[in-house]
């Protein structure tokens, strides 16, 4: 199993956890975002840009960008050159967002056309990366015999992880996904859902094959696993201004070593070819989380042992 690790909310120690990442053996490192949120998110080209800068050869993930916040030639462009300075190493993960309406509201976005956005944006991102003049004639985006130059680095441009919950995110991550990447979700329902996307991508003409399964978890992990358990509750409903005490043994990856692995190879099972672990917490004790994983979870869960 691919482990990739999200990076904290110190973004000025963006660089620095990027290369603790890369040398700890990390598959990738990743970063969600937000325009406006609970809490400090950042901006996933900009962090990521500079995770770029001071790494070699680990992948870089978006996870996930809002992507209908943007207006989509920007989004195709700052992805594209996000893979130039990279090198080819970045993936684009997208999703609709919507839990936070003002910052839809602030961007000047109807929050109820976000998935009809998302699509268009989407669509316009594969034609573009394909390369050559592009004629686009959409409902938020008009381009006439334009091309992006340079192109993407990575033929076709960067993977696209796309996420979510619910029926119409099947739909779209069938018509444009490489990685099916949901979160909240337990190892039966990420097993049932990668299924209904492949179901989707086969509808669309698509090879169902070429769409991989992956996983975002919220977690953390302690020799006390009560203590874990307690962290990753206080954390995540933190996060999402909500008790998730009820759920964390459905939706939260928590416990020892051992319960951490033992869980995340259940995700394995299920399809999840990686894992995008999200540790909560902040400064030290969140150095003190991913130190531990990295030291007795990651070399036995990438290694399958």
């Amino acid at each position: 199993m691919r482990v990739v690790l999200t990076l904290g909310p110190d973004q000025t120690a963006v660089a620095a956890e990027a290369r603790g990442a890369e040398d700890a053996g990390y598959d990738g490192i990743a970063t969600g975002e937000h325009l406006f949120f609970h809490g400090a998110p950042s901006n996933a080209f900009v962090a990521l840009a500079a995770a770029a800068g001071a790494t070699s050869c680990i992948r870089l993930l978006s996870s996930l960008t809002v992507l209908p916040l943007y207006p989509a030639a920007l989004a195709a462009k700052l992805a594209t050159t996000l893979d130039q300075v990279s090198g080819g190493r970045f993936d684009l993960g997208v999703g609709v967002g919507g839990e936070y309406p003002p910052e839809f509201v602030a961007a000047g976005v109807d929050v109820g056309q976000r998935g009809a956005r998302t699509d268009e944006a989407l669509d316009l991102l594969r034609r573009l990366w394909a390369g050559g003049p592009v004629d686009f004639a959409g409902r938020w985006t008009r381009i006439e015999g334009l091309a992006l130059s340079p192109g993407p680095v990575q033929p076709g441009g960067p993977p696209l992880w796309l996420g979510g919950r619910r029926a119409p995110a099947i739909r779209r991550a069938g018509r444009f996904a490489d990685v099916w990447m949901p979160y909240m979700y337990t190892p039966e329902q990420l097993a049932r859902s990668l299924a209904e996307v492949r179901e989707a991508a086969e509808r669309a003409g698509r090879d169902p094959a070429a769409v991989r399964g992956a996983v975002f978890s919220w977690g953390g992990v302690d020799a006390d696993a009560a203590r874990a358990r307690q962290e990753v509750v206080d954390g995540v409903s933190a996060v999402y201004q909500q008790d998730f005490a009820p759920l964390a043994d459905r939706y939260l990856l928590h416990g020892d070593p051992d319960r951490v692995l033992a869980r995340a190879r259940e995700y394995a099972d299920a399809g999840a070819e990686t894992l995008v672990f999200s540790p909560v917490g902040a400064g030290a004790r969140r150095r003190e989380l991913v130190d531990l994983f990295t030291a007795a979870v990651l070399p036995r869960l990438t290694a399958g042992g």
